[in-house]
């Protein structure tokens, strides 16, 4: 028995079968213009890198998907016809080569075919488009870290290397756990852009994802807070959990932005205008709340359910 000819055999039938999937746009009859393009086969003379490695991209699905036209197909639904391309023998000038293009012309392509997610519904005035962050600057197609979301590094360390402040606040001893690998930094942003916040006198928060209409993103884990309360603290309605927590890390317990629970709570109840629902302060502690005494410096010992309560409105046991 001659072991040659399976093999052979096999791997012919391999690369039928990637020849018939990669070019259906050339197949299709769909009516529209196929002028410049020739399907994507053609590119892996030149790019076996890429062609060989194409099937786990969630790309591959346009090549494989039925009627589709040709711009929307492979390689060329990206990177425009390639006729001019092929008989160039190569070059960035005569193809859509992406690290070429405006961070303007970058997107306009991506959002040919991912512009009909909600997610993505503000990306066109987010911070990032703003300040010429491109979609490619943060996603890598053809050669990702990670397969989920095809970015260029792992979520945090992409995040990183713009935000390095942030980077140094989740080092200090009390943060939420994302170097550790326990969320990311999309659990509580939305690098495409926000909708308008509901919280902190709507103000924008930098890209600040929303769990439910009229909610932070802090309520999908401590879910506790979510209320709603007979008597709510107005600071947390109103301002938010930032108005007393620092969100990526802090060197208080609990992230405070204070070290001492009474120096928090004196912020506001202080007698001073224009805190208070009426605008005229909030009324300062009692006379029998001595602050030089340990026993009153943790205003959190009595007043226990301090982000609402449905049973006391001093917020107590």
């Amino acid at each position: 028995m001659h072991f040659g000819r399976p093999i052979k055999l096999s791997f012919a039938f391999l690369d039928l079968l990637i020849s018939l999937s990669m070019a259906p746009a050339a197949r299709a009859d769909t009516g529209t213009n196929t002028q410049g393009y020739i399907g994507s086969a053609v590119c892996r003379t030149c790019h076996p890198d890429v062609w060989f490695t194409f099937y786990k991209n969630p790309h591959y699905r346009s090549l494989v998907a039925p009627n589709k036209a040709p711009e929307n197909t492979g390689c060329e639904g990206c990177h425009g016809p390639g006729k001019s391309h092929i008989e160039a023998h190569g070059g960035k000038a005569t193809i859509k080569a992406f690290s070429q293009l405006s961070a303007a012309d970058s997107m306009n392509v991506c959002l040919r075919c991912h512009s009909e997610s909600l997610s993505r519904s503000n990306v066109r005035g987010s911070t990032h488009t703003m300040n010429g962050v491109a979609c490619n600057n943060c996603h890598s197609i053809h050669k990702p870290a990670t397969p989920k979301y095809l970015l260029a590094k792992t979520e945090a360390q992409l995040c990183y290397s713009c935000h390095a402040n942030v980077r140094g606040d989740f080092e200090l001893p009390y943060k939420h756990r994302v170097n550790e690998g326990f969320m990311n930094c999309s659990d509580c942003h939305n690098p495409h852009g926000a909708n308008q916040p509901t919280w902190r006198m709507a103000a924008r928060p930098r890209m600040v994802d929303q769990a439910l209409p009229a909610e932070e993103p802090c309520l999908k884990c401590h879910s506790d807070k979510r209320g709603p309360f007979a008597f709510e603290h107005p600071p947390v309605r109103v301002e938010g959990c930032e108005m007393c927590h620092s969100p990526h890390g802090s060197t208080n317990s609990r992230l405070l932005r204070r070290p001492l629970v009474f120096t928090m709570c004196l912020e506001c109840h202080n007698g001073a205008p224009p805190f208070g629902r009426e605008g005229d302060g909030i009324q300062p502690l009692s006379r029998t709340h001595n602050m030089t005494s340990p026993q009153y410096q943790n205003c959190t010992n009595c007043h226990v359910s301090i982000h609402g309560s449905n049973l006391d409105p001093l917020f107590r046991r």
